[in-house]
């Protein structure tokens, strides 16, 4: 497939954010999938949460899928939510990294990062960090997490490995890699004017 050029790159940016920017008010309705409590229920996260975050909290949810069934994430560990938008996986992980563990939320949407932030001052956490940044450039030390969780972020990435050279720079040596996300299973049929104008769609 073609690459992309750098106007291609920053109308996909541009259309990224014009998109979350809807969405850090409220995901319902723009997505064809379950946000908010009915999809983190769908998704089957752990009952614990439904009970431990507001439910404005778990109403601002828009992940397409759940990260954690992908391997533990545990006390006292340094875990970096890629792209967090509403920071809803961050205060999860939040929780079960406990008071000894730290998480850090990055995402390049600062209405999504507003949204986090206000989610966070909801609950008595004080182990999360929010940062503007994009995945294909994380302005982290390296070796410096166990975890880096993704949520339905990658599919936007336009340098995807790029992203995933980043990733690994930070995480700590056998650090580990949870993404759920959305694939293609066949070559893209359209060409590439066509993806661009829907990327994130």
């Amino acid at each position: 497939m073609k690459s992309i050029t750098a106007e291609d790159r920053r109308r996909i940016e541009e259309g990224i954010r014009q998109k979350y920017t809807k969405v850090a008010k409220s995901p319902e309705g723009n997505f064809r999938y379950p946000t908010g409590e009915a999809g983190l229920k769908g998704q089957n996260y752990s009952p614990e949460i439904f009970i431990k975050l507001p439910k404005d909290i778990l109403a601002s949810y828009c992940g397409v899928g759940n990260p954690f069934t992908l391997g533990p994430i545990n006390k006292g560990e340094a875990v970096l939510d890629l792209s967090c938008g509403a920071g809803v996986d961050t205060l999860i992980a939040a929780i079960m990294v406990g008071r000894r563990g730290r998480v850090v939320g990055i995402d390049f949407t600062p209405e999504m990062l507003e949204r986090a932030t206000e989610n966070l001052r909801k609950t008595s956490l004080d182990n999360v960090t929010f940062r503007e940044a994009s995945a294909e450039d994380l302005p982290l030390p390296d070796a410096s997490f166990d975890a880096a969780i993704s949520n339905g972020v990658f599919n936007l990435i336009p340098n995807k490995l790029k992203a995933l050279k980043e990733v690994f720079r930070v995480l700590k040596p056998l650090g580990r890699l949870m993404i759920a996300d959305q694939v293609l299973t066949v070559e893209p049929s359209e060409g590439i004017r066509s993806m661009v104008e829907n990327w994130a769609r």
